[in-house]
């Protein structure tokens, strides 16, 4: 009985400082984001790419897709917008737990399983950018699917950072039916290649 009301206390006070941490990063971020329309211009992307993909006139799916480029200039922009805002914010403010679970306040007593925030949105910045600007001249259907991985994995970081990697996973595959490992494989080599080395990074 001593055992188990202990473990009960544990999970109280681990649950507690989990939801005093989230709400902290939660907060911080909002406070970045309140100035922009990155939701909105992210859901119309995702919606038009999903109804280009379904149309099955090239022509038509062609003209469908042109109709969002000036949404995806200003996802890229406002991005770019957000990682510069976001480099005011100290490293311990702007840390993740690279673990699948909350750890709260990890940056503290574990740097070392932490990764820096800040730096992942400065690459998810480029990356978008380059995909947005076609850099490796692709076709259009090519460059939305591109794209969308792009907007996929930086919603999958956001979620990630807010909550943890394994809510950002779950609400990946509940959303938009698709793995964190598969949408990295779907994004830009400029994107992929940073993130891994983010990844791999020690605090």
């Amino acid at each position: 009985m001593d055992i188990a009301l202990t473990l009960l206390a544990i999970f109280v006070v681990w649950h507690v400082l989990r939801t005093k941490y989230q709400r902290t990063h939660i907060a911080l971020l909002g406070r970045h984001l309140s100035n922009l329309q990155l939701e909105r211009h992210m859901e119309t992307l995702t919606q038009g790419y999903t109804r280009a993909i379904k149309e099955t006139d090239e022509m038509r799916q062609l003209q469908v897709l042109e109709t969002y480029a000036q949404t995806e200039r200003a996802v890229a922009a406002q991005i770019q917008t957000l990682a510069t805002s976001i480099q005011k914010e100290s490293l311990e403010a702007a840390s993740m737990v690279s673990l699948p679970m909350c750890v709260p306040y990890a940056e503290r007593f574990l740097p070392a399983i932490t990764r820096d925030f800040r730096e992942l949105l400065a690459i998810h910045a480029v990356g978008l950018r380059y995909v947005v600007d076609n850099e490796d001249g692709l076709d259009a259907k090519g460059r939305a699917f591109h794209l969308s991985a792009e907007l996929y994995l930086f919603q999958h970081s956001c979620h990630w950072f807010c909550k943890s990697k394994a809510v950002a996973d779950a609400r990946l595959a509940v959303r938009h039916q698709v793995t964190h490992q598969k949408v990295l494989e779907s994004v830009s080599s400029v994107t992929r290649d940073a993130y891994q080395k983010w990844w791999k990074k020690q605090a």
